[in-house]
């Protein structure tokens, strides 16, 4: 089947909002399906507001101790976070043997790739939403994600 004919089912599919197609033609035979998680926003597209995330340390109640001596135990991170539009698996690379899109202390402009989610067999490449440098990288390569969670700080 031509690679031209395939991407316009799957466009299809995607505006119509139909969950399943299965087409046969001949001998070959193609399914698309998708997952309907919310119907007002497709699940590879995703607009992120610019938001500031600060952690706020978990102190324990101070005992005989003085307060000055209790040590926090989470850090405080400053900067624009970039969260995971879908559940998946992250990958910071195209391939395993290739390099990652990006490191701490990268420099990013909006829209370049930072890493690729898998979800549903679907490679989705996850883009800069600011401009700026790769402060933090909060997930490992080949980690599970889920939808919301903070994947990178741009600072």
């Amino acid at each position: 089947m031509d690679l031209r004919k395939l991407k316009k089912l799957i466009d299809l599919v995607e505006e119509s909002g139909i969950a399943e197609l299965e087409l046969t033609e001949g001998e070959e035979k193609v399914k698309i399906s998708r997952q309907l998680m919310n119907q007002s926003a497709p699940m590879t597209h995703y607009i992120q507001a610019p938001q500031q995330v600060t952690s706020q340390p978990q102190v324990p109640a101070p005992t005989n101790e003085s307060a000055s001596e209790t040590k926090p135990v989470a850090e405080k991170i400053d900067g624009h976070a970039v969260n995971s539009p879908m559940v998946g698996t992250f990958y910071r690379s195209p391939s395993p043997d290739a390099k990652p899109f990006v490191d701490v202390g990268s420099k990013v402009t909006k829209g370049d790739t930072l890493c690729i989610i898998e979800a549903m067999k679907l490679l989705n490449e996850i883009e800069a939403d600011a401009t700026g440098t790769i402060k933090k990288i909060l997930v490992e390569n080949g980690q599970p994600v889920e939808y919301g969670e903070t994947l990178f700080i741009i600072g």
